[in-house]
């Protein structure tokens, strides 16, 4: 009998997967190679246009005044002249290679499942004695009430705190404590469930996260379901529990990351809630332009030495693998006690279309102005005396210097039994060298890893 990891069979939905993922790689590649054989001038000229209209658009975000308008003509103009083409298949072939890295993708996360989730240390606990679960109603476009999450607190025996207009989250936290609460848990976003995670660390009681935020990355890397949010109740009764990692920025706790350049300085716009593009049109010039000062961010990379100023700093509780920008990515482990630090450096003149194209593709780690370590503790310094900063989300303005550090398996988090677990893009293996051979053991029958 073929069996994985843990000594359990590997299944036919897996073996079936891990097929339909290299066949549908196969197919991409072979889509390219016969367009490029009957469209060996048509095929090019569409990308060539497409990714010069990629870059003009960019070239026109980060302008001001007529070089604005001509880089924003250009753009229309290779849009246009791609619709001009006197042949479309071009573009199908395109779509069908698309469609077919996309399944391929999806396939290859099913097949490897988990094999290669680092070990983690947790063990069952009992139900919580006296579980009490904080709710921000406004929170994830009011997702409390949607989820129906006071009536799924009771029916598990805990006791439901929904925040009202002018509530302290804090004083709710060490008040629920001080009752003899020996469970709290929080639903919200992620700047509540550090808030309240810090609570439950100082008074070293056990903590659950419910997913009732906007992107809640958190409890994706906590290997909870976003999407049932309702189903993170569960982890009051009998449950998972394990110690993660918590970060602090001075004495301020964050479960995932804090930003700073380029995106913090952004965001801080009292307009960019209600128009993000609008807003970012109109301050990216002065920040990425071609006559844009650097952000004065100092910091030291993993040597010790002086990092070259950055535009984005992003430090993060605990390494992300980042596809994007945007999305911040996904984490492997919660349990490792390290920062991870990233930095983006953007040469003016030549990388901006380069850089957008990486973050369209995913592959903003290939960038060449991108670089990430990982560190127990970071210091980072400014000649302003106040930094502009994203925590968990949060537009904050700190001084100078900002200090960070790793507390190592400072919480105690309960998580479902059957939570799904964590997500397949933390740990799937990056670059066709080691992806394919480990779809190719999935398929014989073997372990991943």
């Amino acid at each position: 009998m073929t069996i994985e990891s843990g000594d359990r069979p590997i299944s036919f939905g897996r073996r079936a997967a891990a097929a339909l993922a290299l066949l549908a790689f196969a197919g991409a590649v072979a889509v390219v190679v016969a367009g490029l054989a009957r469209h060996p001038v048509m095929l090019p000229l569409a990308l060539v246009l497409l990714a010069f209209a990629v870059a003009a658009g960019w070239s026109a975000l980060v302008r001001r005044g007529v070089w604005r308008v001509v880089a924003a003509t250009v753009a229309v103009a290779a849009l246009v002249t791609i619709t001009l083409l006197p042949d479309t298949m071009p573009f199908v072939l395109l779509a069908v290679v698309i469609g077919l890295v996309v399944l391929s993708t999806g396939a290859a996360g099913v097949a490897i499942g988990r094999d290669l989730v680092p070990t983690a240390h947790h063990r069952k606990v009992e139900a919580a004695r006296q579980g009490v679960l904080l709710m921000n109603p406004w929170s994830g476009g009011g997702k409390v009430a949607r989820f129906e999450l006071v009536d799924a607190a009771q029916r598990a025996g805990v006791t439901p705190v929904v925040l009202k207009k002018g509530d302290d989250l804090r004083a709710l936290a060490e008040q629920a404590v001080a009752d003899g609460a020996d469970v709290i848990g929080m639903a919200g976003g992620d700047g509540s469930q550090a808030l309240v995670a810090d609570v439950a660390r100082q008074h070293d009681v056990a903590f659950v996260c419910v997913p009732a935020g906007t992107r809640n990355h958190f409890a994706l890397d906590l290997g909870l379901d976003r999407e049932d949010v309702a189903a993170a109740v569960a982890a009051f009764g009998p449950a998972v529990e394990r110690r993660v990692d918590l970060a602090l920025i001075g004495d301020r706790v964050f479960v995932n990351n804090a930003s700073l350049g380029v995106y913090a300085t952004v965001v801080q716009s009292a307009a960019y809630r209600d128009n993000k593009l609008g807003t970012a049109a109109q301050v990216l010039p002065d920040l990425l332009g071609p006559d844009a000062a650097r952000l004065d961010l100092r910091l030291a990379g993993p040597d010790g030495s002086t990092v070259a100023p950055a535009d984005v700093v992003l430090i993060s509780n605990g390494a992300y693998r980042l596809r994007s920008l945007n999305g911040f990515g996904t984490r492997a482990r919660l349990d490792a006690g390290v920062l991870g630090v990233v930095t983006v450096t953007v040469d003016r003149a030549l990388d901006l279309p380069t850089l957008i194209a990486a973050e369209v593709a995913g592959r903003v780690h290939r960038f060449r102005g991108y670089a990430e370590w990982t560190v127990p503790r970071l210091e980072i310094d400014s000649g302003e005396q106040l930094i502009d900063v994203g925590v968990d989300g949060e537009a904050l303005r700190l001084p100078a210097p900002l200090r960070f550090r790793s507390l190592p398996g400072a919480l105690r988090v309960r998580t479902p039994v059957d939570a799904p677990g964590t997500p397949s893009g933390a740990v799937a293996p990056a670059g066709l060298g080691r992806m394919v051979p480990a779809l190719l053991r999935v398929l014989a029958g073997r372990s991943a890893r």
